[in-house]
């Protein structure tokens, strides 16, 4: 009943707030658009209705994983009713642009970030960003103990010790990432070590979190915000995030992104909706409930993380994750890491 006082107060705030810059908006109340989401409800819907209360623009959305969402637009084609399109992963996006699913956003909205964090053809544009990180239960493991980078974990000394989630959308990200700047034998290499280390499977962040939490297993590969969320839920929790260096594969960021579809028919207005997603108010609301960066500058982060400025993507190509998303799949699955 908290969290929803909360998110009903932000959602009445941004409300309020986008109500009172609204005056250019297009709406007219004749038009629905139909939001793609593989973000969850709980978050992006209160911000879609914000959206609607603030320009008049109906919203529908669906809502399931962003990969899922990726091939039922690819199955759809042009007969999509898809108007935008947002992912927690570019992998999926760049799978979209890569077919010429998606339409080459104004340079306005892209310009909204900076370059790093958007597809370099203008194809979509990020809205968050999460660090990679290695959380750890510091009843288990001494600070000292812990890895310089990522790669040092298949080390012996880690065997049996760190949990990975295979299957998930982000560990797949980090992995299309490896090969983009190790070359997939590199990549190949270190997941048969993690493989061979015995890394215990899980079927996502949260499940890792929970799992270092409870002191079954002493660390594991996740996004930032999961372990900021369960201290949340419970502040006497033995876990905490590892930060792995700035430049390391480890600390990846990885964005959410908006698109809007090639086979749209309002695609002024989706872009307007991307545009809302990006203002000030909601990238706050973001960050506020998701524990997420936001990438809009001059908006706060979440108190306590490092400075997003120190973790560039300069080096990885994230437009390259869509292209290499299946070959990433394959790899994994060839190495034996997942169970």
């Amino acid at each position: 009943m908290k969290k929803l006082t909360r998110i009903l107060s932000i959602v009445l705030t941004v409300a309020l707030l986008a109500t009172a810059c609204s005056d250019d908006s297009s709406g007219d109340g004749d038009i629905t658009l139909t939001v793609y989401s593989g973000r969850d409800q709980e978050l992006i819907e209160p911000l879609l209705e914000a959206f609607t209360e603030a320009t008049g623009i109906d919203v529908e959305a669906k809502y399931e994983g962003s990969a899922d969402l990726a091939l039922l637009i690819q199955t759809e084609g042009d007969n999509s009713p898809a108007d935008v399109f947002i992912s927690q992963s570019p992998g999926a996006l760049g799978l979209l642009a890569g077919e010429d699913r998606l339409v080459t956003l104004d340079d306005t909205l892209t310009d909204l970030v900076d370059p790093g964090f958007s597809a370099s053809d203008g194809t979509w544009v990020g809205i968050t960003g999460r660090v990679r990180v290695l959380v750890y239960n510091d009843e288990l493991v001494d600070a000292a103990d812990l890895p310089d980078s990522v790669l040092d974990l298949v080390d012996e000394q880690y065997a049996g010790q760190v949990g990975v989630a295979p299957g998930n959308g982000s560990f797949q990200d980090f992995v299309t990432a490896m090969r983009s700047e190790l070359g997939d034998e590199a990549t190949r290499a270190w997941l048969e070590g993690m493989a061979a280390n015995g890394s215990p499977n899980y079927p996502k962040n949260s499940a890792i979190v929970e799992a270092v939490g409870r002191g079954e297993i002493p660390m594991g590969l996740v996004n930032h915000y999961y372990n900021l969320r369960a201290l949340e839920a419970d502040p006497s929790l033995p876990s905490l995030n590892h930060f792995l260096a700035p430049d390391d594969l480890g600390s990846l960021v990885i964005v959410t992104g908006g698109a809007v579809l090639e086979s749209s028919d309002h695609q002024d207005e989706a872009q307007q909706l991307i545009e809302f997603l990006l203002s000030a108010d909601a990238q706050a609301t973001f960050a506020a409930e998701t524990q997420e960066y936001p990438l809009l500058p001059g908006v706060a982060a979440p108190e306590g993380l490092p400075a997003l400025d120190g973790y560039t993507t300069d080096t990885i190509e994230l437009d390259a994750l869509g292209d290499g998303l299946q070959g990433t799949i394959e790899l994994i699955r060839e190495s034996g890491i997942q169970e």
